[in-house]
């Protein structure tokens, strides 16, 4: 079952954007929006902000990728650290077993191709990409 909502922050000041349109997709997301907004180490985030290029592998033309969040942590040692965020179940994150389910395989190539360029993205601002999963969120 899918889920969708508009998330309020009760600390709107750390987010960047409009605080009056962040809609999640998933629970998980919302959990992590929750995070976001509690967590004294977030210094400020955004959903759906940041717009990266990436080239399709399906089509080979070049479309636009939203990451999930843009977060600047404050880390226990004081360094303060930019953060590219993706939300994704596990299994999106392997190359499907059943190669003849050409959407799973197709959703698989898409994902690759978007953190790829996200990679490369983060690499040239000093910044970091990570994909959470159900395991990380602790779901």
């Amino acid at each position: 079952m899918s889920y969708k909502g508009k998330f309020r922050p009760k600390n709107y000041k750390k987010y960047k954007g409009d605080p009056t349109n962040i809609v999640y997709r998933s629970l998980w997301e919302l959990k992590f929006m929750r995070y976001c907004d509690s967590s004294k180490n977030i210094v400020s985030w955004c959903s759906e902000e940041v717009v990266i290029p990436y080239m399709s592998p399906t089509d080979r033309r070049v479309h636009r990728y939203f990451p999930d969040f843009y977060i600047k942590v404050k880390e226990s040692t004081g360094k303060v650290v930019e953060k590219i965020i993706e939300i994704k179940p596990k299994k999106q994150c392997v190359l499907p077993k059943n190669k003849k389910n050409l959407t799973e395989v197709v959703t698989y190539a898409i994902n690759q191709a978007k953190w790829s360029a996200a990679k490369d993205f983060c690499d040239d601002r000093k910044w970091q990409f990570q994909v959470l999963t159900e395991k990380e969120l602790g779901i």
